[in-house]
């Protein structure tokens, strides 16, 4: 998924995870108000491609791999 459609994919979610590394960002879209620079750095990776694994649960994104953050999200 390119950079734009990431970027869609975010204005449609209310609260995004992002888990880089041992580190987890989380943003309430409406509350942060992120610009689409901070959202393009937190979501693509290096290919300029939508970062995986990325899931999205109703109206939460996560993007990136974190075993606790998952525990946390899905259960």
């Amino acid at each position: 998924m390119s950079a734009e459609d990431a970027l869609k994919l975010a204005a449609a979610a209310t609260d995004i995870y992002v888990a880089k590394g041992k580190k987890v960002v989380h943003l309430n879209v409406k509350k942060d108000a992120p610009d689409a620079e901070t959202l393009t750095n937190l979501l693509v990776g290096p290919t300029g491609n939508l970062r995986a694994p990325t899931l999205r649960l109703g109206k939460t994104l996560v993007v990136g791999f974190n075993e606790a953050m998952y525990e946390k999200l899905i259960s």
